[in-house]
């Protein structure tokens, strides 16, 4: 009679270890992958003439730059139709393990890469190929691991978890950023010859192999795949079930959605930092100090995000949210700009706001698109679905140029701003809410 009534008992408990697993799994993978994804835009940036050589035309040095960007750009929506696909034909942790290791052992691969007085441009082009491998690995992670977390996840603490995990990004992105400021700090950093050019931005490389080795053998012992998945049926070809049928509308309505997002992300990232230093006119440390504390005050607003989505809903949630960025955000950003360097706290202060404002329609995306696509094509959807909307607003430099064309150039971003959201909400509007979905339940899904 006692073991008849210990054995639910321990299935209970073993289920709920499982499940912190794998909830714990989906936050410290999603930081270990934003890790990885910014080491060579924070780390290597000091560190290029080291790749490049001292005498290395200015338009080789563009090319080579733009190569390094682009080989990422292609690779991660590869990788992602790609482990999205095996996962939904096999399982989830299986295929997320061999996603950490690839993108483990590129990261360790260019920690020792030689430099141009060794090797001549051959470094960079080893650099370029292990981004390109790198990135295809990173777009499996996230596209397996995220659907796998959200799968054990209690309905009703979804988007809090999705909120926890997208605010890894920021957390990310300052951990690296104030690693290299140390490293910088002590160790002498100018002429292709420094210390740090030459070995100095290897330790951020070893420790993101480190990280990822430790995230492997993480999911290898505690991340299991969710009870039930192991019942839902297979799809024959789940890449081909996304983009015909009565999926590929859900998968237009993600792409216009994420499409807008990611040019809020572009926007409030890389133009914002840059335009703070050459429209405001804020001094390079101050811009720092700024861009330390932003994304911080962005990673608790991202859990809050989370939470009031899980509350009023997602389809609620992204099209009120929308509203925010297409009237407000604009008008801070414009602001941030004509304050500049009059009075820097103010305009730091606006900056974050911006940040918050355009950043934060991210904290429910992890919940959003799991929610969107059932669990035969679950992993493909969000790992296309994400990715794939990636590559239009990555050339956010030229949209902006042309606008520049007929407006100034701070109204060019305002508006750029504005359309972001004009996206956002009609991307929203076109899905359903999906808050309610059971992840296990095909039947509770809607086009």
């Amino acid at each position: 009679m006692q073991t008849q009534l210990e054995t639910p008992m321990t299935n209970e408990a073993t289920l709920e270890k499982q499940r912190r697993g794998a909830l714990r799994g989906g936050i410290f993978g999603y930081f270990v992958d934003q890790f990885d994804i910014f080491l060579p835009i924070i780390t290597l940036a000091p560190a290029m003439a080291y790749f490049n050589g001292a005498n290395t035309p200015p338009e080789t040095v563009a090319l080579f730059s733009s190569l390094i960007f682009v080989s990422t750009l292609v690779a991660r929506p590869l990788g992602a139709a790609f482990f999205g696909h095996i996962a939904d034909k096999t399982n989830r942790q299986l295929t997320t393990l061999i996603a950490i290791a690839g993108f483990g052992a590129a990261t360790l691969l260019m920690a020792v890469l030689p430099g141009f007085e060794t090797a001549g441009h051959l470094g960079l082009v080893l650099l370029i190929s292990l981004r390109f491998i790198g990135g295809f690995f990173l777009g499996g992670e996230y596209s397996v691991a995220i659907p796998l977390a959200m799968e054990w996840a209690p309905k009703k603490r979804r988007g809090p978890l999705s909120g926890m995990i997208t605010s890894m990004a920021s957390v990310a992105n300052v951990s690296l950023a104030f690693i290299t400021f140390i490293l910088l700090s002590f160790i002498p950093s100018a002429g292709h010859d420094s210390a740090y050019a030459v070995w100095g931005w290897r330790i951020p490389f070893v420790l993101g192999a480190v990280l990822a080795t430790f995230l492997f053998f993480y999911y290898r012992k505690n991340v299991h795949d969710a009870p039930g998945t192991e019942n839902v049926a297979k799809a024959e070809n789940p890449i081909k079930s996304l983009f015909s049928g009565v999926h590929r509308r859900s998968l237009v309505q993600i792409f216009i959605l994420m499409t807008g997002m990611w040019i809020l992300s572009n926007l409030s990232n890389a133009v914002l930092t840059g335009r703070l230093k050459s429209d405001a006119h804020i001094p390079d440390q101050t811009v720092s100090i700024i861009m330390t504390i932003a994304p911080l005050v962005t990673a608790c607003a991202f859990v809050a995000s989370g939470i009031l989505s899980q509350k009023i809903g997602r389809r609620t949630f992204y099209r009120w949210y929308a509203v925010l960025v297409t009237v407000v955000a604009p008008l801070l950003y414009i602001a941030t700009m004509t304050v500049g360097a009059s009075n820097v706290v103010l305009a730091g202060l606006l900056a974050v706001l911006v940040q918050v404002t355009s950043l934060c329609v991210f904290a429910p995306v992890g919940a959003y698109l799991c929610e969107r696509f059932p669990a035969s094509i679950r992993a493909s959807g969000y790992g296309v679905g994400y990715s794939l909307a990636v590559i239009l607003p990555a050339f956010y430099a030229f949209y902006i140029q042309a606008l520049g064309n007929f407006m100034p150039d701070r109204v060019a971003v305002a508006a750029m701003i504005c359309f972001a959201g004009i996206l956002v909400w009609i991307g929203a509007t076109m899905g359903p809410e999906t808050k309610e979905v059971d992840l296990n339940d095909d039947a509770s899904f809607t086009i």
